[in-house]
């Protein structure tokens, strides 16, 4: 060993004796363990960011999501006093369940007047429909007697005529001046016969005139027989319409309808949250461009963390949030400024519910859909 070795050997080791050689060692032994473990993290994140972006690079995610459903506003259709009520709040339904009850006594009233109406109208529209019928028999034969009346007549004419003639014609001491006056006036009485006939032919010869009028009249009744139904059908669909049933399954929410209150029509008295749930993700435009109607979703609830939702994208909405705001946002004036839009993602739930724990409508959820 040259002297030069020996003299960096005692420079690293030193005197066994010598206190600041055995802490140099040490800061250089901490030093070296420290770049390991530095070493070791680089390579721990090193790996864990590679993970992630392998693990996330096709899922996409936001919390700004929110389960979603259908609350349909109940409204009775006529006005009255509640009389029953047959929910509790928050209590399942199903369709055609009756929810309230309106005092029907005024309902039952329009009806039977209604129904008393018809019945007169119809009675009338009988009557008139015989009389249609007399009338396309009378009306004729009306005419054929009138018509053999004027024959008649004209025949005793024809006869009165021709006695006055021969009365006429015979030499003063074969007739008297009374029996010629006598037959003078039979003609002319004859003559009035005559007359009277063919006015009342006359009179008569209008007969399909006559027959349409009845007809006419026929078809007037019959309108208000129509009415009149109307009016009964009008009269028996408020009487339904006094109880106020369940369109169609779901839970009662937002109840504010008691026994005794006066209600009218189109005025809400609750809502009725069907059971088909599903989630509304708003997710930004950058991340829309491999997302696709069908594509998997798994989803967890803020509030029920135990629950483990499957589902897929349904549909994604043509239009940002923003455009259908009620006052969407004028770019084409003042200073424009760039700001990322979300656009409405709606995802069906395909499993995962639980029926003894029903989703209430709102609920903050995060999906991840995983993109194909």
């Amino acid at each position: 060993m040259t002297q030069a070795d020996t003299t960096k050997a005692n420079e690293e080791n030193g005197p066994p004796s010598n206190g600041a050689g055995k802490l140099a060692r040490a800061q250089k032994a901490a030093a070296s363990s420290w770049r390991q473990i530095g070493a070791a993290a680089g390579a721990l994140v090193l790996c864990v960011s590679a993970y992630y972006w392998i693990s996330s690079r096709n899922v996409e995610s936001t919390d700004d999501a929110f389960t979603d459903g259908r609350a349909i506003a109940i409204a009775p259709q006529v006005a009255g006093q509640v009389t029953s009520l047959e929910v509790r709040d928050n209590q399942f339904v199903h369709k055609g369940d009756p929810l309230i009850h309106i005092d029907q006594r005024q309902f039952l009233i329009d009806r039977d007047q209604a129904k008393g109406a018809l019945d007169t109208a119809k009675a009338q529209l009988q009557g008139f429909r015989y009389g249609s019928e007399i009338a396309r028999k009378n009306f004729p034969a009306q005419l054929a007697q009138t018509q053999a009346q004027l024959a008649t007549a004209q025949a005793v004419e024809a006869r009165a005529a021709a006695d006055y003639q021969r009365q006429k014609s015979l030499p003063p001491k074969a007739t008297t001046q009374q029996e010629l006056d006598a037959a003078a006036a039979a003609w002319k009485q004859a003559k009035a016969q005559v007359a009277l006939a063919e006015a009342q032919v006359l009179a008569a010869q209008p007969v399909p005139q006559r027959i349409g009028e009845a007809d006419t009249q026929v078809g007037q009744l019959q309108g208000q027989v129509e009415s009149a139904q109307a009016r009964l059908d009008q009269a028996n669909l408020n009487l339904s319409w006094s109880t106020v049933a369940a369109p169609q399954d779901g839970w009662v929410t937002k109840r504010n309808v008691e026994v005794g209150n006066y209600v009218a029509p189109g005025q809400q008295i609750m809502s009725l949250v069907s059971p088909e749930v599903w989630v509304t993700a708003n997710f930004k435009e950058n991340q829309l461009a491999r997302m696709r109607p069908g594509q998997p979703v798994d989803i967890t609830v803020d509030g029920y963390p135990q629950l483990k939702l499957k589902g897929h994208v349904e549909s994604i909405q043509l239009g940002a949030g923003s455009k259908f705001t009620a006052f969407p946002p004028e770019n084409a004036t003042g200073n424009f400024v760039k700001i990322v839009q979300r656009v409405p993602v709606k995802i069906a739930i395909d499993s995962g519910l639980d029926p003894a724990l029903p989703l209430p409508l709102g609920l903050s959820v995060t999906p991840r859909v995983f993109l194909k």
